[in-house]
């Protein structure tokens, strides 16, 4: 078999048979966005992937791989199906397949690569940003990682796997969907309703890194704005003994503050003079940090970093707010499924991602709910540079599908918690997924579960998520089932606005309305399928919509006086037969005048400025 695999091999990197610019056409006759026809198969989403740790030396592997779909095995397939567009997952439109695999069959892929001149005596890693769910990585039939998650990166360190010339990636995938104990947000088998078509593989960027022998694998940054000062723990691969961290701080050209330390300790950067982040004056510095060796640099990265606070204080009635820079400022904004008709869990373009959170801002919100689903980090620095607040979900899984699993006085229940692998699998992602969104500013609040989806030990998990990043705060149960922990309270009620009662919780927790609206509205030829679209209350005109969506903010105004913090209305955009979106799936209609969905939301942002804090 080792043979027969060399040999193809060879076929494939010598032979031709295997065309790379006409193998690719987008699959299905669904609604796609404007930016599909402008997809390039030889160079798709081509802009670095990793905004907040920049190098020089690196190289997509985006493009089209050979792939292919076969049953359960440890073996490469004799012969590949055809070609399928990576990073577009392989049930959609742009990936040029548009098959589903299942949880009982294997997706594999393969592709070849040269390394560039300038990537020669360095160290080479290969970075997946996302493969949905377990991959077994093998580069010149040498095995060089395994990785579960579908929601976090992964990195392998491929050096002693290369040789001259032409190298290959072989990668085989599986994923259960919604018949195993992972995290998988909104995928099914069976999509309607609320629920979505599957994922499965690589559907973020493929790419390659040189590094230095000795080099900054992450860090990890905290603005603290009372003592104008960023608190920075850098960590680094091979240091020796004597190695320093360099850090320093830039307005535009001006370096403003530097400081040094050691690898895996504390450093405090002064930022004097501090210009504070937020969605109106998203302001953000530079950062470089450096590796520093008897005087010369080993390595060096760049970042950037805003100066935030979140936190809660009381009112003048003694109920908790939700504060930004020390005060009191309404969160309004959408729940963001993040799904694309034509690339699925995948934007179609870079410009794709940024039109979302514009368009948000341009309707009046502050904030996003990134619900049940994980963004590539391009998309959080979106938000950081136009100035978008983000709700962060963990992606649910095991007993999804609104099965309440954690009511209070039923632990121990084993009918009513998850399995231990499931357990297990979701500690794992969680941490991984805080440890890869850490540093975006615009990140203020980890919500842990949604609904009672999977929802399991919630005061163990919520608090240990508040160890885990006490910089920012922790909503531990969305609409869920609720205990006493965490910073927030949240209620869904569809489609009325309600809160929760400030004379029972708002001692304890800041009250947050966390799904309300749902307004349907399809527009024809804009919609996933011609009938049996679906909405939480169905409209047949834009203005009829808009008169209702006026009057349901408008009910939230008296609940910002009696202590609600925050409400999200359901939903940006519409997603396969749901059409409560404030855009068409294909993003080319917004439904209401983005004009007079801003004076709507100021209407709240006025009323809290009349809010009086103790």
């Amino acid at each position: 078999m080792k043979k027969l695999t060399l040999l193809l091999t060879f076929l494939f990197l010598y032979s031709g048979l295997f065309p790379q610019s006409s193998a690719w056409k987008i699959a299905g006759d669904r609604i796609t966005t404007e930016w599909a026809p402008g997809v390039d198969p030889a160079n798709p989403l081509p802009e670095y992937p990793r905004p907040q740790m920049v190098r020089s030396g690196w190289k997509t592997l985006n493009g089209l791989w050979d792939y292919a779909i076969a049953g359960q095995g440890d073996e490469p397939p004799a012969r590949y199906d055809g070609k399928i567009l990576v990073p577009f997952a392989v049930e959609s439109a742009l990936s040029g397949v548009g098959r589903q695999v299942g949880p009982d069959n294997v997706l594999w892929y393969r592709t070849g690569f040269t390394l560039p001149a300038s990537f020669m005596g360095k160290n080479v890693l290969l970075h997946f940003e996302a493969v949905d769910w377990q991959a077994d990585v093998m580069v010149n039939s040498q095995k060089v990682v395994s990785h579960s998650g579908g929601y976090d990166p992964f990195t392998a360190d491929i050096t002693r796997a290369l040789r001259p010339g032409q190298n290959v990636i072989e990668l085989k995938v599986t994923d259960p969907v919604d018949k195993g104990p992972q995290p998988r947000g909104k995928q099914v088998s069976r999509p309607g309703g609320i629920w979505y078509t599957s994922v499965t593989g690589i559907w973020r960027t493929v790419w390659l890194e040189a590094v230095p022998k000795t080099y900054i694998t992450r860090y990890r940054q905290v603005p603290d704005i009372d003592n104008q000062m960023l608190n920075v723990n850098v960590d680094v691969e091979k240091a020796i003994h004597g190695d320093k961290i360099h850090l320093s701080a830039f307005d535009g050209n001006k370096e403003i503050s530097e400081a040094e330390g050691d690898a895996g300790m504390d450093i405090s950067l002064k930022v004097p003079g501090e210009k504070l982040w937020s969605p109106g004056d998203p302001f953000l510095y530079d950062l470089a940090i450096k590796v520093m060796r008897n005087g010369k640099i080993v390595d060096e990265v760049k970042g950037y970093f805003g100066m935030r606070k979140v936190s809660m204080a009381p009112d003048e009635n003694g109920t908790l707010r939700i504060m930004l820079n020390n005060r009191f400022v309404f969160q309004f904004g959408p729940l963001d499924q993040g799904w694309w008709p034509d690339g699925l869990y995948t934007a179609p373009a870079d410009e794709a991602l940024a039109f979302d959170i514009m368009k948000t801002k341009e309707m009046g919100f502050n904030m996003i709910r990134k619900h049940v689903k994980v963004e590539p980090a391009r998309w959080y620095y979106y938000c950081d540079r136009i100035g978008m607040l983000v709700w962060q979900d963990m992606p649910s899984g095991d007993l999804g599908g609104g099965k309440w699993v954690d009511r209070p006085g039923m632990e121990g229940d084993p009918d009513k918690t998850r399995s231990a692998l499931s357990e297990k699998i979701y500690r794992s992602e969680w941490n991984s997924i805080i440890d890869y969104l850490y540093n975006f500013p615009s990140i203020i609040v980890w919500i842990p579960f949604n609904e009672g989806w999977g929802q399991f030990k919630t005061k163990e998990i919520t608090e240990w998520t508040m160890r885990k990043d006490p910089s920012r705060l922790v909503n531990s149960a969305s609409g869920g089932s609720y205990h006493d922990t965490g910073h927030i309270l949240d209620l869904h009620n569809y489609p009325d606005p309600v809160m929760p009662r400030p004379e029972l919780f708002g001692s304890k927790q800041a009250l947050v309305l966390g799904e309300f609206g749902g307004l349907g509205l399809p527009v024809e030829n804009h919609t996933w399928i011609g009938k049996g679209n679906w909405g939480y209350r169905s409209f047949a005109d834009a203005d009829t919509l808009f008169g209702s969506y006026k009057g349901y903010v408008g009910d939230l105004l008296p609940f910002i006086k009696r202590g609600l913090s925050a409400a999200i209305y359901t939903q940006t955009t519409d997603c396969e037969v749901e059409v409560n979106g404030l855009m068409t799936y294909d993003r080319k209609i917004t439904k209401m005048d983005p004009e007079k969905l801003r004076k709507v939301a100021s209407e709240l942002y006025l009323k809290a400025g009349e809010v009086k804090m103790k």
